[in-house]
């Protein structure tokens, strides 16, 4: 199917996936801007507003493993082209919403919409670009998405200043009518296995349970930290479930998820170090703008042009790391991506008020690029090691690590971060205030010192975590190069004893 497109096709297919991209990841933080407005304008409250946003996040999550499996059921152009309508569309509901019941409605539209989207990118890629092209195709659509998180906050700021929060989502409107009819006519359609596929109904309604109860635990984990009984029976609900979950769908012919999949060392690892670099990245995002702001005083303007140069130094990278990867291989790659992030985590530890802006931009940038060069890598493994008829999980499962990744790394920095701060406080300060909640502490009234400490801190765990990762990359090389007979002997060995 891939030498059907020439080259003017090929070009047309990558900014189509592109636009989408940049669309749907800025979409996760444009938003943001807005809720203040939001709770002025309808007269609601804060903890209500903010659904505006999780609804979007929860229902990508709760769904993506379920549109992936569609992907490897029915044709996956059309199945991303509807995604762009229902975007499109919602985008447009949301705009003309008269009260915060429909924009939250409206917003959960939306996900869906995106979801199609998000979890069928790498699928198409992988069918529409042959092998020695994908590596590229997809550091410039990796590009594209990082820019679109980089830029989401400040695009909804302008748009809010040229007008009304409204503008959030109209501008979505031109996006998503361009890229409807480059998909349309320019994607080829994908083929279909002829043989009759069922979807696991039980299977779905199980996992989008679990999921449920994950992120509800990990959001409420934000808030009150590990003292609430409530985010432990969420836990181990999702545990329990994600355990009769792998069960059952090891004994269905046509499960939602293939857990054959994951007994490939090669395919659970790399998929295992991908939600590892999001962890870092979601960590990443809350970091850096607390630095800046709390410690060394920014204005707000500054922050936001030093927050959107850092990823623009990684989204000029990041095709010629996809080139790379087509000629040399994704593992070496890989390999440099996650030591640039251990080295610019590591050389972060020592953030303080003496720093300056070319040392805070040389620390982002580093880290900015290994995120992004680790991420072109590890993807361009996992969909070459799939066949064609699994293309649409493999795309899904890979959205789903990213979101779960980001959801566990901001869970992650504010419970590290707040607990840190909160001890160092109290012994700056000889006050008592280990006991006060999570959501109650007010981090702009605490000493620069103990800002400090909880900053560098969270940058030596991600140092570590950099470097585990670093480890596991090197395992998985040094595992391909085994001749396959003798891993064998040696699982079966390890099994036995």
């Amino acid at each position: 199917m891939t030498n059907q497109l020439t080259k003017y096709q090929k070009r047309w297919a990558t900014l189509g996936i592109g636009m989408s991209a940049f669309m749907i990841s800025a979409e996760f933080y444009i938003v943001g801007a807005m809720i203040p407005i939001l709770v002025e304008d309808f007269n609601s409250t804060i903890t209500t507003a903010e659904w505006v946003i999780l609804i979007y996040t929860f229902v990508m999550t709760v769904l993506v493993l379920s549109v992936a499996k569609l992907g490897d059921i029915f044709d996956k152009k059309l199945l991303f082209l509807s995604g762009l309508i229902v975007f499109t569309i919602s985008s447009l509901l949301c705009a003309l919403a008269s009260n915060m019941a429909f924009l939250i409605a409206f917003r959960g539209l939306q996900g869906f919409g995106a979801v199609l989207i998000w979890a069928l990118r790498n699928a198409l890629i992988a069918e529409i670009f042959p092998e020695q092209e994908r590596g590229r195709v997809i550091g410039l659509v990796v590009g594209i998405a990082s820019l679109g998180y980089a830029l989401g906050p400040g695009i909804g700021g302008l748009l809010i200043s040229f007008g009304s929060w409204r503008l959030v989502f109209w501008v979505n409107l031109p996006i998503g009518i361009l890229a409807s009819v480059i998909v349309a006519k320019y994607f080829p359609c994908c083929p279909v296995s002829k043989l009759r596929k069922s979807f696991d109904v039980i299977g779905f309604m199980l996992m989008s349970l679990i999921l449920t109860c994950f992120v509800l635990a990990t959001t409420r984990l934000q808030e009150s930290g590990f003292g609430d009984s409530k985010e432990i029976i969420l836990i181990a609900l999702a545990a329990i479930g994600l355990v009769y979950f792998v069960r059952l769908e090891s004994r269905l012919e046509e499960p939602i998820l293939d857990i054959k999949m994951l007994h490939k060392p090669s395919f659970s690892f790399n998929l295992l170090l991908f939600g590892i670099i999001y962890i870092i990245f979601g960590i990443i995002t809350l970091v850096l703008p607390l630095f800046l702001e709390l410690v060394l005083h920014y204005s707000l303007q500054k922050v936001g042009f030093l927050l959107t140069v850092l990823p623009l130094a990684s989204v000029m990278l990041a095709p010629i790391a996809g080139s790379i990867c087509d000629r040399y291989g994704e593992r070496i790659v890989g390999l440099i991506g996650f030591l640039l992030i251990a080295i610019g985590c590591l050389i972060g530890s020592n953030l303080n008020l003496e720093t300056t802006t070319m040392g805070f931009c040389i620390r982002g940038i580093i880290i900015e690029v290994g995120l992004i060069t680790s991420l072109i890598a590890i993807s361009n493994t996992i969909m070459d090691g799939v066949e064609r008829e699994k293309l649409g999980i493999a795309s899904g499962l890979l959205a789903l690590s990213r979101t779960l990744g980001m959801v566990i790394g901001t869970c992650l920095f504010t419970v590290l971060f707040s607990k840190v701060t909160i001890s160092n406080a109290q012994l700056l300060t000889d006050t008592n205030i280990n006991s006060v909640p999570l959501k109650v502490l007010d981090i702009t009234t605490v000493p620069v010192e103990a800002l400090i400490k909880g900053i560098d801190t969270t940058f030596v765990i991600m140092t570590l975590i950099a470097f585990t990762s670093i480890i596991l990359a090197v395992f998985l090389w040094w595992q391909s190069n085994i001749p396959s007979k003798t891993t064998t002997k040696l699982l079966m060995g390890s099994y036995k004893n």
